[in-house]
């Protein structure tokens, strides 16, 4: 069992690895020209797919935390397939904006509202084991945001490499 100034350790740097990876990502994206905003890069996903993907996920993991905290599994687990294909096809159709700074600013709004909420949630509750499992692992708060930053993480090295493979801002 960790200690309640290690747990709140690992709370602060969840939520500063959170936000440095979102402003990361956001701080390449906005200086893109529009025609590079539309380039696929990412399978068949542009910066504008990819974006959206995030807000995405952050409305999804806002809905979660009130499920886990209820005691649920949180109710996107029902439409899990392969890489999460399909519902990351749902949130892209979702959350797409055809204005690239609404896009943008939406992209910021939710990425708020989750850090606020997990903000609000101490740190014991953001680990705690309520017994909820789906496919034998243990869903936790905490477990769904390490899998978002390590996510996002990996979206800002796939649009980094992008960038440097000679895109021109």
């Amino acid at each position: 069992m960790m200690s309640n100034s290690t747990i709140l350790d690992q709370k602060i740097k969840l939520i500063a690895g959170l936000k440095d990876v979102r402003e990361k990502i956001l701080n390449l994206a906005i200086r893109m020209n529009p025609e590079i905003q539309k380039a696929v890069y990412l399978g068949t996903w542009s910066v504008r797919e990819m974006l959206a993907h995030l807000a995405g996920w952050d409305e999804t993991n806002i809905r979660a935390v009130d499920e886990i905290l209820r005691g649920e599994l949180p109710s996107f687990y029902e439409l899990s397939d392969k890489d999460w294909a399909s519902y990351n096809a749902k949130l892209v159709s979702e959350y797409t904006r055809e204005n690239y700074p609404d896009l943008i600013s939406l992209v910021r709004t939710t990425h708020a509202r989750l850090i606020e909420k997990i903000e609000d949630i101490s740190a014991d509750e953001l680990w705690r084991d309520r017994g909820i499992r789906a496919k034998g692992w243990k869903v936790t708060i905490g477990r769904l945001l390490e899998a978002e930053l390590e996510d996002e993480e990996e979206h800002y090295t796939q649009l980094n490499a992008f960038i440097k493979d000679g895109v021109i801002f």
